[in-house]
């Protein structure tokens, strides 16, 4: 029969997050569930309602996210019958038929949603989950690893057989609601795809429950077949040796089938398939989809022992979820013994290095710092000491520059010795100008790792920028200021002002390619970390650059997995780290305010602090030129938004230790404008009031006024800028000569873009972008031809220097002959 529950009428609960208000309609549900009583989607509707505060048609909620709320009632009724009803039934075959009868009482998915389509979010229906169940063998011993662990139909069944759990969930909706439902129990979003590169080291699951979408890939528009087979290969990487993975696919991803047989042979290099076992499109058919599909059961390999398939491959289609269940009790061996160790008690608080488990509501900030002491125990703290150093006198001449009439002088340090310090490995100089002027004499003493010193991590150059650095930080921009609630505006503060604050002196480190500029940030870094500094901020121009910080970072003898991309966070989240560096980009930071999400600028400040004493450091930071705009030949210049996120988080962290890292940041007057810490108006160092004062004045002097700012700069020990020697350096041409061969080529592919841009104009006009009363989309013409344009230009590059390749290679191979290698 149809039950309809009384229901209030439904009034506004204000809810931000859908995931608070799904489980709100999932408690709410799941007691009809326990009494066998019809939940139709009038029932489901109205509590939808009520929990949303509005109806689908007003966009309070859609159907995808109360179907999830049926889903998630299953999980409770699960959780509160589930281990009483399987104890009762003594195997799953003989549960099949209650828990059938269970998800039966909910509506049957008939709407989908763009998110559902586009990244295929299927959940496992409860007979099929029972089938997976059963195939896995599930034991107390056993850490179960889903890696798209949707609504948590999957994990609930491997919790009530005993298993400990690990969970990932891209989707943000659907990991908040697995942070509700396991409070206690890790949970990541992560691509899964990729699973095996992003977990920490320390999670070897046992088993592995897997339900992939079968051809969408996250981040990439339109549908690949290999979707399937990347989620197994890495889920497999990550399987502890002896484990089980059971995995559902669709059901022509089988190794007989032509297509997959060489997925198959890679997947069984390292793993026995020892049951594969195909189902009609009935088995899905409540959840939304007449897909047929597949289970799959692969025992990991141990040793060096080989893989294979040992599975019975001409067994037929099972018409249903029991069928398959009977074939699955029937062929299914035994798992194989585990190593000693390996399992659940091997288990870490977290599944990800520095990123404690999460969990929603008021326990969120107990589990943070809870699991901030666990991360105290991953990173060691390393014997460290102040770095020694000699202060030079006045008269003495190497201290002195030697200026000669080059344009270019030999960089040396010229107010400090550094004993024992590695000298740079490459010469570097400096311009006269520069060499002119020497730096005054610091009192920093910077505290690192013994090693840094003793093994050259870092050489006497290098240093003296740690020590500079350090010794800016060490002071603050004369006057007091008044900063608004968004960052954007500053003035002077009054005498009987509230909440003034003054910013903290920065550090501009200018160095050309090959003096280490990445190094000499993570020396930076690394110099505060020693001093109890344990969070700071990296920001680059490209997310590409992740790499190259953690390299950095790492050179110096530190855990490279403590520079973070804030990518991994979602915007409006909070970041649950407790110590590390966290990278971002500009592009990144720029990010506004969205709905009730934060801007990624406050996001950063929530996690830092207003009170944060830190290091920024500003990578590239000539991406955030014409921070406060400019006047050009076409008249006024806005303000660029990566420019005035920069500003605007310098503002809201006075007290940050500051340092711009660019070899072209100076460039234009109009650059500097992002420089706020260096103190060039508004101060005492320089005789300019307000900014636009300093870019009028420097601007007028043109490129000599440059050169006089960068020298008070290093006189004042608040800037650097050496770069690579090319002394004694030599180049010769090499020259190709094209074979009749290669002409033809040319030719021919130059009358084919010859015979494109001849009929460029018609293609535009058929594409209703030019006509007969002439252009009908600028924007688009331009875009046509811009495109076109590029393409001819990379292509024939690349086409060129594939034709003089030989050549070259010849001339090196010659090279290497004659012995001229270093």
């Amino acid at each position: 029969m149809t039950y309809l529950a009384p229901v209030a009428p439904p009034f506004p609960v204000p809810s931000r997050d859908p995931a608070p208000a799904i489980l709100a309609v999932a408690e709410a549900l799941q007691p009809d569930l326990a009494q066998g009583f019809q939940i139709d989607a009038l029932r489901l509707r109205l509590e939808m309602e009520r929990a949303f505060g509005g109806s689908a048609a007003d966009g309070a909620w859609d159907w995808k996210l109360a179907y999830e709320a049926g889903e998630v009632a299953l999980v409770l009724f699960l959780r509160k019958f589930g281990r009483a009803l399987l104890a009762r039934a003594g195997s799953p075959p003989a549960l099949l038929p209650i828990l059938a009868k269970v998800a039966c009482l909910l509506p049957t998915h008939t709407r989908r949603s763009e998110e559902m389509e586009r990244f295929q979010q299927f959940s496992t229906p409860l007979p099929m989950g029972l089938a997976a169940l059963a195939a896995a063998q599930i034991t107390p011993r056993d850490l179960v690893l889903e890696p798209s662990a949707g609504t948590g139909l999957l994990a609930i069944l491997a919790e009530i057989a005993g298993g400990s759990l690990a969970l990932n969930e891209l989707a943000d909706t659907r990991a908040d609601l697995l942070r509700l439902l396991f409070p206690e129990r890790p949970v990541t979003s992560f691509d899964a795809a990729q699973i095996d590169d992003h977990l920490d080291a320390g999670v070897r699951p046992s088993v592995i429950l897997m339900n992939p979408p079968f051809s969408a890939v996250a981040h990439v528009d339109g549908r690949t077949t290999e979707a399937t087979a990347r989620h197994l290969r890495s889920s497999l990487a990550r399987l502890a040796p002896g484990g089980r993975l059971v995995a559902i696919t669709g059901a022509g991803f089988a190794p007989d089938a032509p297509a997959w047989a060489e997925t198959f042979g890679r997947l069984t290099e390292t793993a026995h398939l020892v049951f594969t076992g195909a189902v009609s499109g009935a088995a899905f058919a409540k959840h939304g989809t007449s897909f047929e599909t597949r289970i799959s059961v692969f025992d990991k390999c141990r040793g060096g022992e080989r893989g294979g398939i040992t599975a019975d491959l001409a067994r037929p289609m099972s018409v249903d979820a029991p069928q398959l269940l009977g074939r699955i009790v029937a062929e299914v061996p035994p798992r194989l013994e585990m190593d000693a160790g390996v399992g659940a008690q091997s288990q870490p608080a977290s599944p990800f290095r520095g990123l404690p488990p999460r969990a929603s509501g008021p326990a969120a900030r107990p589990l943070r710092s809870t699991a901030a002491a666990n991360v105290d125990v991953h990173v060691a703290t390393p014997d460290t000491e102040d770095l020694a150093y000699t202060l030079r006198k006045a008269a003495d001449d190497l201290g002195a520059a030697r200026l000669s009439d080059a344009i270019y002088e030999t960089f040396r340090l010229q107010a400090i010795d550094i004993p024992g310090a590695a000298p740079h490995p490459t010469k570097l100089v400096q311009s006269a100008a520069m060499a002119s002027v020497a730096p005054p004499k610091p009192s920093n003493h910077p505290k690192l790792p013994v090693a840094v010193l003793r093994d050259g991590l870092l050489s006497d150059a290098q240093l003296e920028t740690v020590i500079y650095a350090g010794e800016a930080h060490g002071a603050y921009l004369a006057g007091s200021w008044c900063v608004d609630e968004t960052g954007d505006m500053v003035s002077a503060a009054p005498d009987d002002a509230a909440d003034v604050v003054r910013f903290r002196r920065g550090f501009f480190l200018g160095d050309g390619t090959g003096a280490g500029k990445g190094r000499q940030s993570a020396g930076i870094l690394l110099d505060n970390w020693c001093w109890g500094r344990r969070e700071a901020l990296w920001i680059s121009k490209s997310d590409k650059l992740l790499e190259d910080a953690q390299r950095d970072w790492s050179a110096l003898g530190q855990e490279r997995l403590l520079v973070t991309p804030l990518s991994r966070f979602a915007q409006g989240r909070d970041i649950p780290l407790s110590e590390g560096i966290l990278f971002t980009t500009y592009a990144t930071l720029r990010s506004e305010e969205r709905g009730a999400k934060k801007s990624r600028v406050d996001q950063i400040v929530d996690w830092l602090g207003a009170d944060f004493d830190g290091v920024i450091v500003f990578d590239e930071s000539h991406a955030m030129a014409n921070a406060a705009g400019s006047k050009g030949e076409r008249g006024d210049t806005e303000a660029s938004q990566q420019g005035r996120a920069g500003l605007r988080l310098q503002h809201k962290l006075p007290n940050a230790r500051v340092v711009y890292v660019s070899a072209t940041g100076a460039t234009t007057v109009h650059n500097l404008a992002y420089a706020q810490r260096l103190g060039l108006w508004g101060g005492e160092d320089f005789p300019f009031a307000t900014r636009a004062e300093f870019v009028q004045a420097i601007e007028a002097g043109g490129v000599a006024a440059m050169e006089v700012l960068a020298r008070d700069l290093r006189s004042l020990g608040l800037y650097t800028a050496r770069s690579l020697s090319y002394d004694g350096v030599e180049y010769e041409m090499l020259e190709h000569a094209l074979t009749p061969e290669q002409r033809g080529i040319y030719d021919a592919y130059a009358g084919a873009f010859a015979i494109i841009h001849n009929n460029l104009a018609a293609a535009m006009e058929a594409a209703n972008i030019t006509g007969d009363s002439g252009t009908l989309n600028r924007q688009a013409k331009s875009a046509a031809r811009s495109a076109f344009e590029s393409a001819k230009q990379r292509f024939f590059g690349h086409l060129l220097t594939s034709m003089k390749t030989p050549t070259l290679i010849a001339s090196i191979e010659a090279d290497l002959a004659a012995g001229h290698a270093a």
